[in-house]
């Protein structure tokens, strides 16, 4: 599956950081992950922490799926605004699934500060913009169950927002102060499984699997080398491609698109927040440690590389005119990396994590939309709690049984 163009920012910025081989030999572990982009590394990284048996094969060099493409933005907030997500999945699981966000989070800066590796982790507030005035209703009705829940987060009118940033316009918006975060997800990946290595677990890359038997004791996967691995479990993190092993479809696939500009002196904006707004589909915004803008949106609801990548430029034109827009006085914006990619976003917002009868001895950790990185975090410790008998008690929350039209 083509997942992105060619160049993405983070894979120029980094290159190749470790190499890993190709599985060469037959291999038996209690646990086999599939994938080695975020979701992979972190269920990995959680397993052997856990002392659980366990190893990564991936059929592209590690990282190099759609993690060296995401844009990277750690956020609670989930792409379904709290209170709609009520009506699907009830208001108490919506705000839980909120607080595990904010709790995956601060999680991720925990793991980030013991790896030995730069993860380009770095803490940043996050304001949520109303698209057109007539967004404010939504935007109270999220400011007041978000309080409600005991979620820290401002309303802030048009005065506010002019404030914090001058010649920024919207109508309003919700201000967290201390709950977003961004990171080098590409970087992440690589120190997570440069870590886990030490704690046990085996990393094979450029190794496809061709076939999967589910037996009654255990796992048995073919690979494209013509070897088998023999595991107690299977986890699935394929990201985007793990729809081909289910028989319910549980994703829509989209394009996006993103650049990075030329660096900036100074401050760009107020206290770098990451920006996001509630048009649908919608603009996000960030800087890099360097101080580059980074820009992501005008997507299209479709998955075809072909077409997609016909588009770059020209939504690269638009990403830059919409950044010039909103910031008049930084303008011209001059971009020096764009690229675009595919992304899945399902009915709820909420990622699919855990199993299905079709499929013994497998869990699936799919964290899909724009809290991808998120999930994953969510996705390792409900794997973990697996590995080691123990009840988790949000799994139901993002279980397949939750399925919603």
């Amino acid at each position: 599956m083509n997942l992105h163009t060619p160049y993405p920012y983070w894979l120029l910025k980094n290159g190749f950081l470790f190499e890993y081989p190709a599985l060469r030999h037959p291999l038996k572990v209690d646990f086999i992950v599939m994938g080695g982009g975020i979701t992979g590394a972190l269920s990995a990284w959680y397993l052997a922490q856990a002392g659980v048996s366990v190893a990564v094969v991936d059929r592209r060099h590690i990282g190099m799926g759609s993690t060296c493409a995401s844009t990277a933005l750690l956020q609670y907030e989930i792409d379904v605004p709290m209170y709609q997500l009520a009506k699907y999945v009830g208001e108490k699981n919506a705000a839980r699934s909120y607080h595990l966000c904010i709790e995956a989070i601060d999680k991720l800066e925990q793991i980030c500060e013991k790896l030995d590796l730069p993860t380009g982790f770095e803490r940043k507030p996050s304001i949520y913009c109303a698209s057109r005035k007539a967004d404010l209703e939504e935007l109270d009705l999220e400011f007041a169950i978000r309080q409600k829940h005991d979620i820290r987060v401002e309303r802030w009118d048009k005065a506010d927002v002019a404030r914090a940033f001058p010649h920024f316009q919207s109508a309003g918006a919700l201000y967290s102060p201390h709950d977003g975060a961004q990171v080098d997800a590409y970087s992440l990946t690589h120190a997570l499984l440069q870590d886990a290595m030490k704690h046990g677990a085996q990393v094979f890359d450029k190794t496809e699997i061709v076939d999967i038997q589910h037996e009654k004791e255990q796992v048995v996967l073919h690979t494209n080398h013509g070897h088998s691995i023999r595991a107690k479990q299977l986890v699935i993190a394929s990201g985007y491609e793990s729809q081909a092993y289910l028989e319910q479809k549980v994703t829509r696939l989209h394009s996006t698109y993103a650049l990075v500009s030329e660096p900036f002196d100074g401050e760009i904006w107020y206290r770098d927040a990451l920006i996001w707004e509630t048009a649908r589909p919608y603009l996000y915004l960030r800087t890099t440690s360097d101080r580059r803008v980074l820009i992501g949106g005008r997507d299209e609801p479709f998955y075809s590389p072909g077409r997609r990548d016909k588009l770059l430029n020209q939504k690269t034109r638009l990403l830059a005119q919409d950044f010039d827009k909103k910031f008049p006085t930084l303008a011209p914006l001059l971009v020096d990396f764009n690229w675009a990619g595919t992304f899945a976003e399902t009915a709820d917002g909420l990622p699919f994590i855990g199993t299905i009868k079709e499929r013994p001895r497998t869990i699936f950790a799919l964290g899909f939309g724009g809290n991808g990185i998120v999930f994953s975090q969510i996705a390792g410790e409900i794997i973990r709690d697996s590995a080691l008998g123990k009840k988790n008690p949000d799994a139901h929350i993002f279980s397949f049984e939750r399925m919603v039209d």
